[in-house]
């Protein structure tokens, strides 16, 4: 794997642009948790290896269109910040229109994440270029040590580029439409959902699939490429990730001949194609969704070693809906607490000072999961001022609820005024022996000097 440069040179991506997802409407059924990566220190101070490389969204674009997505990003933020920003327009622009069958949506969801690819692809023309151009200028012959000891600057500028052009992202996308339940991935993040068996049993459901070396149809599909499957288990990365989907990495799409363990695929071995489940229909079974990025699960696996990581991130969900009282507070309680756990098992560790964690990203998606303390709007408006034992008057109050646009009208009805809405308001405190005393002071000269006028 390419190790992280400095980031110093100007052609690295910033990603500061703003998304138009960032204007689409947010779901307000759904919530996200974050944390970003760390490393442990002796000290215990905290320390971030590099700028947080997790993205996600939750929309709502009509009454029966709803988007979410996860991208867990790797050597850098820049495909998962593209993917953030072209998915939903792959997706919600009109092609859902006229589209009824699960086949239709499912085929949505799959040229989605190909058109994803592609413009990524597109993206890197410039930097392909410069990578050509340096390459020429490199002389003939040289092995890595001696390209750097002849070459630094140019060997420094190919490792930036290098560095670039390996961007990477795992994606689970989730789509509910006309309330039936999409589920697309590649790579490793992972979707969960939560439904109630006939003896209202919770039941947890894997929707997505792991590309990664565990997965044994991902192992024959590169076979069948013409790799050297057993050679490949032996190591823990193909080229340099992990994963054997995912959007956007150059280095092991376009260029993979470079990489030796992959150089003899009859085609690219790594591919965007994305694993598509559903429709499934949204009963009263279907309790809660969960997307999260690996850093999630595989955090609680490593601190804990437990063998059944999707069903104690559901039990955790369950506890946190209990307790919190927004859907954002269940998510986000969910991962500090697996934060907490994996902080706690690495700091007791003697090794502590070589441990670290992913970044961290869950997005709670509630279907009809009792949240008992959820924060409810006003359905009436309490206004002290307005209610005294001399009476009320009319009065009309507009309340805008947390978040929305929406306002409604509250009228409180006066049995002394109940016709006139510019009634005056006796006032609640007599101020008529002040008035009084200040009056004779005066006209007596004893009033302090500060209030003689």
């Amino acid at each position: 794997m390419l190790n992280r440069p400095e980031r110093t040179s100007s052609m690295l991506y910033q990603d500061t642009q703003k998304s138009w997802t960032d204007d689409l409407p947010v779901c307000k059924q759904s919530g996200v948790g974050l944390s970003t990566n760390q490393i442990y220190r002796e000290d215990g101070y905290r320390q971030e290896e590099h700028e947080c490389e997790d993205k996600s969204f939750h929309c709502k674009h009509d009454d029966n269109t709803f988007l979410y997505a996860v991208f867990d990003g790797h050597q850098g933020t820049k495909a998962a910040a593209f993917a953030m920003q072209r998915m939903a327009a792959e997706i919600l622009l009109g092609q859902l229109i006229g589209k009824s069958t699960d086949e239709e949506v499912k085929e949505v969801l799959r040229q989605a994440f190909i058109a994803v690819e592609r413009g990524y692809m597109d993206s890197m023309g410039d930097l392909l270029a410069e990578r050509m151009s340096l390459q020429f200028e490199m002389p003939d012959g040289l092995n890595v040590y001696e390209a750097y000891q002849k070459c630094p600057d140019l060997v420094h500028k190919l490792n930036l580029i290098n560095y670039e052009l390996s961007a990477g992202t795992s994606a689970v996308v989730a789509l509910v439409y006309n309330n039936r339940l999409y589920v697309a991935n590649v790579g490793d993040s992972r979707a969960l959902l939560c439904k109630t068996d006939s003896n209202q049993v919770l039941r947890v459901i894997q929707l997505t699939v792991d590309h990664d070396l565990r997965n044994e149809d991902e192992l024959l599909r590169l076979s069948q490429l013409g790799l050297d499957i057993k050679s490949i288990k032996q190591g823990s990365h193909l080229g340099n990730q992990e994963n054997t989907r995912c959007l956007g990495n150059y280095l092991v799409k376009g260029g993979y001949k470079e990489f030796e363990d992959l150089s003899k695929a009859t085609a690219e071995p790594i591919i965007a194609e994305p694993e598509i489940h559903g429709g499934i229909e949204l009963d009263e079974s279907c309790r809660f969704l969960l997307l999260m990025s690996r850093g999630l699960y595989k955090s609680l696996e490593d601190a804990t070693g437990t063998e059944q990581v999707n069903k104690e991130l559901a039990l955790m969900a369950v506890e946190q809906f209990r307790i919190q009282k927004t859907l954002p507070g269940v998510a986000q309680a969910v991962v500090d607490k697996i934060v907490r756990i994996h902080h706690d098992v690495n700091m007791s560790n003697s090794n502590a000072a070589n441990g670290k964690r992913d970044d961290i990203t869950l997005l709670v998606r509630n279907f009809n999961f009792p949240l008992p303390n959820a924060i409810k709007s006003p359905t009436s408006a309490y206004n002290p001022l307005l209610l005294t034992s001399r009476g009320t008057v009319d009065y009309n109050m507009t309340i805008e609820e947390p978040g929305t646009s929406t306002t409604s009208t509250e009228t409180y009805n006066s049995a002394r005024a109940a016709d006139n809405r510019n009634v005056r308001i006796k006032p609640y405190v007599d101020f008529s022996e002040y008035y009084a005393n200040y009056e004779k002071r005066k006209k007596d000269g004893t009033l302090p000097k500060r209030f003689q006028s």
